[in-house]
């Protein structure tokens, strides 16, 4: 009797029957055929997938057999579970913490996971005035949504302890405002532990707000008409008011970016890239590290100013500012990045104030694969990150708890191309961990 008959009876005897694939038929016992349900492979509905890697003690990679195997990080990216369960439309990475925003009818439209020192995902309590300060795998936070059948979240940016949500009824901002970063009034001594309190702005100025992004510890909003409106942390002109002091109201921005459409915002720490709509690059925040060079040798620029140097490289496409070093693409797919870190350009290359071209060959351009263009970069605080538009992942720099997902803990000197399953659409990058969104290849 051959093994697939066998089989086959076993299964039979156990009340379960399978059908034919396409190409190999399993025999069935006809008597019983008829009584015994089909069991056949169904595929997922979900459009995305969501992997991440990285950091797994803080709780920011929501993976819940990671707690039980005592792991203390990821090498390589996995596939979460929760994305199989929703239907995540987005995401952010913040210091320690990860939400999600998933597509949804009801008012829970947002998840959380990760640190939660300052009610940044949330007020989460085990039992009343116990709460949670870790959050293992990702849990509801809840929004004062006005219409939860039809509001949806366009955008989600992290700081260092607090939140930004972005939806058709406005921004939503929570966690730590001791400097004004969540655009609301400082209180003295606030305990944001057991905080519940959610700013909520419909509208800046009377226009819609399209875009946000978060700092360290300030806030930056975009307007539909494309201008800019910052709040929190200012010490180091990343407010870009003209001023070094921080500010607990949003205030529009001017300098060089006053007249302008701005369209991208970018930043992970205290230095702000902005692009307008004709891909030209403005700058203002820290700049110790050479992301604007300055007069005397001053270290801090609070106007948003023009960056010739970087206006010189065609037409900028997309933009990222980490904790010491700047990234830009142009309409070629070619990427530029300058400052001080790993610069994807080896070892030696950890220190430029002009921008230094990464060569194409390295993000897959080549001469069977001549159209291949990166056409997104991001940067986590000490490395990078870029999309191309065959929907591949590359990344370099500090290799902090894994996070550049490569399957090891060494650092990166140049664009790897990382080994994931799935067509990457977006990469979200946060201090020592990384999240992915994905669509299936199929």
């Amino acid at each position: 009797m051959s093994s697939f008959r066998k089989i086959n009876e076993k299964l039979v005897t156990l009340g379960v029957r399978y059908v034919s694939g396409p190409k190999r038929k399993y025999p069935i016992n006809p008597a019983l055929a008829d009584d015994l349900p089909v069991f056949q492979y169904k595929p997922s509905k979900k459009t995305h997938r969501v992997f991440c890697w990285g950091n797994a003690q803080t709780g920011a990679l929501g993976i819940k057999g990671l707690l039980e195997k005592e792991a203390t990080t990821l090498r390589f990216p996995k596939r979460l579970g929760f994305g199989e369960k929703f239907e995540v439309v987005t995401a952010a990475a913040g210091y320690g913490f990860t939400v999600f925003a998933i597509d949804s009818s009801t008012d829970v439209k947002l998840y959380g996971t990760g640190i939660n020192s300052d009610s940044q995902l949330g007020l989460h309590e085990i039992r009343k005035d116990h709460p949670l300060e870790i959050i293992f795998y990702p849990q509801p936070i809840s929004l004062p949504i006005r219409y939860p059948e039809t509001t949806k979240i366009l955008k989600l940016a992290a700081g260092r302890a607090h939140l930004l949500v972005l939806t058709d009824e406005g921004v939503f901002l929570l966690g730590n405002n001791a400097y004004g970063q969540c655009g609301r009034k400082i209180i003295p001594n606030e305990d944001y532990i057991k905080s519940n309190v959610i700013n909520h702005l419909d509208k800046i100025d009377g226009k819609n707000i399209v875009d946000v992004e978060c700092g360290q510890d300030h806030s930056l909003l975009l307007a539909e008409d494309g201008s800019v409106y910052t709040c929190g942390w200012g010490a180091d002109g990343q407010t870009g008011l003209g001023h070094f002091k921080s500010t607990e109201n949003f205030s529009k921005v001017e300098g060089d970016i006053q007249g302008e459409k701005i369209v991208q915002l970018a930043c992970k720490s205290d230095f702000v890239l902005a692009l307008n709509d004709k891909g030209e690059a403005f700058g203002w925040g820290n700049t110790e590290y050479g992301q604007i060079s300055l007069p005397n040798n001053e270290q801090q620029l609070a106007n948003p100013t023009c960056i010739d140097m970087v206006n010189k490289l065609g037409k900028i496409t997309s933009v990222a500012s980490g904790g010491s070093f700047c990234l830009v693409a142009n309409d070629s797919g070619q990427v530029f990045s300058w400052g001080y870190g790993l610069l994807g350009l080896g070892p030696n290359a950890d220190m430029s104030k002009k921008p230094l071209k990464i060569p194409e060959t390295l993000f897959g351009r080549n001469d069977f694969q001549p159209d291949t263009r990166v056409i997104k970069v991001r940067c986590g605080l000490n490395y990078s990150a870029a999309v191309t538009n065959s929907g591949d992942l590359f990344v370099w720099g500090r290799n902090r708890d894994c996070c550049l997902g490569l399957g090891h803990e060494k650092d990166q000197y140049f664009p790897l191309k990382v080994a994931i399953g799935g067509f990457v659409q977006d990469v979200f990058c946060g201090l020592d961990h990384t999240v992915a969104l994905c669509k299936p290849f199929i």
